[in-house]
């Protein structure tokens, strides 16, 4: 395990002998090695030279739940009591599940640094640099069954865009079902899965990846285009209140659904949809379906204009329809 004590020593960007940093942690030189090692297999970029120590340049920019609590307004200090913070984990979606099982729940909020298996939708891999990044499970039950959490996606997005805005981004664009864009790049994505009783009582498992400062990363792996908040932000992303205002807007978009579904957020999703009137194409399996986009309907579908005739879709994926 990554020992949070080390990062913080190394956030400010200085250089830490390896006597200082064993004398702070109360551990051998040996062990402080172990732990260093630790940190290269996650990818923080680790600088050392002879008689001066051990830096990360340029520091770590590190989520803390108290800096957390002070950002939330008030009345929503409560959010920060279940938030857990982690160095690292697999995924936290996989935290948030295992959580579940040991019976934490509703309202829960889990985050981490670093994730070394990170996933996107349909099973790809989201890229999850050390400490770069916003990556963001949280849990929220729902009473009416499965059937009651079509759109969920959509408001959920929603909710990053109220977010983003809060934190001044503008030029922001929804893609259905999961995406937020900025530029017509791929800003953060989402991914949900419900555990619990399909006709009732059940937990959805919100997994939220936004990207905060790529610069110098290993990007090749991404398939599409994408783009992180360092680039369109006019100040330099601060995480903690980054992560307050997405805390605030989900839990109110949660609410908001419970109340009335997707139906309330709608007009909101609509007003960003980043292809309306656009050519796309949805891929069902193997087929293509080609159209115009004509936004989506109450339920979260997708209304495609095929040949005239509107037709709703409740699955696949949306993309421009170029060379199609």
């Amino acid at each position: 395990m990554i020992n949070r004590a080390l990062l913080d020593i190394l956030a400010d960007g200085q250089f830490h002998s390896g006597e200082e940093i064993g004398a702070a942690l109360g551990i051998s030189r040996a062990a402080v090695w172990k732990q260093l090692q630790k940190l290269e297999a996650v990818d923080v970029p680790l600088e050392s030279i002879k008689g001066r120590g051990y830096c990360v340049p340029g520091g770590l920019n590190l989520l803390d739940p108290s800096a957390v609590k002070a950002a939330l307004p008030q009345g929503a200090a409560g959010l920060a009591d279940q938030l857990t913070i982690v160095p690292s984990v697999d995924s936290t979606n996989s935290l948030a599940s295992q959580a579940l099982e040991n019976g934490s729940g509703h309202g829960a909020s889990f985050v981490a640094e670093h994730q070394s298996a990170g996933r996107g939708r349909r099973g790809r891999q989201w890229l999850s640099p050390f400490a770069r990044s916003l990556y963001l499970t949280t849990i929220w039950e729902f009473t009416n069954g499965a059937a009651a959490l079509e759109g969920l996606s959509l408001s959920v997005a929603v909710a990053v865009a109220r977010a983003l805005r809060r934190y001044g981004i503008d030029g922001l664009a929804l893609k259905w079902p999961n995406d937020v864009l900025a530029g017509d790049k791929k800003l953060a994505g989402i991914l949900l899965e419900m555990q619990g009783d399909p006709a009732g009582l059940c937990q959805v498992l919100v997994g939220i990846g936004l990207n905060v400062d790529l610069r110098g990363c290993q990007t090749g792996s991404i398939e599409r285009p994408w783009i992180d908040l360092r680039s369109v932000a006019e100040v330099e992303p601060e995480r903690n209140k980054l992560l307050a205002k997405l805390l605030v807007e989900l839990a109110a978009v949660y609410r908001e659904f419970a109340g009335g579904g997707f139906g309330v957020h709608k007009d909101e999703w609509l007003a960003l949809d980043a292809y309306k009137d656009a050519p796309v194409a949805i891929q069902l399996g193997e087929e293509w379906v080609n159209g115009i986009a004509r936004g989506v309907d109450a339920g979260g579908g997708l209304v495609l204009d095929v040949d005239g005739v509107n037709r709703t879709f409740y699955g696949g994926e949306v993309s421009l329809r170029a060379g199609r």
